[in-house]
């Protein structure tokens, strides 16, 4: 057996089980499960990082939804949170770069 010790997506385990192979797991308390996912979402920056694979970005949001729901927030939510601030805020759409500030 290889060990792997990190969170998985939900049919991971048919597909292993389905090449042949088995596979140990548990299914984690909302509690427990929770830093596990936020490590994932540090796997899955730097698996987009290194591959700039839109498959990755995927991921990523996979991650973060599942996050939002744990801490409380729908995907409604989350996007209506993000919608504000991009009011307040703006978003990343004309590239800038900051170098300084003053005073």
């Amino acid at each position: 057996m290889t060990r792997i010790n990190k969170v998985i997506r939900d049919k991971i385990p048919e597909i292993i089980r389905s090449s042949g192979r088995e596979c140990t797991l548990k299914s984690l308390d909302d509690e427990t499960f929770l830093p596990e996912l936020e490590k994932k979402l540090h796997e899955e920056i730097d698996e987009y990082i290194d591959s700039q694979d839109v498959e990755e970005l995927i991921d990523i949001l996979e991650v973060v939804y599942r996050i939002a729901q744990l801490r409380g927030y729908s995907k409604a939510e989350l996007e209506r949170i993000r919608m504000q601030k991009q009011v307040n805020n703006g978003a990343f759409m004309r590239n800038l770069y900051l170098f300084e500030t003053s005073g």
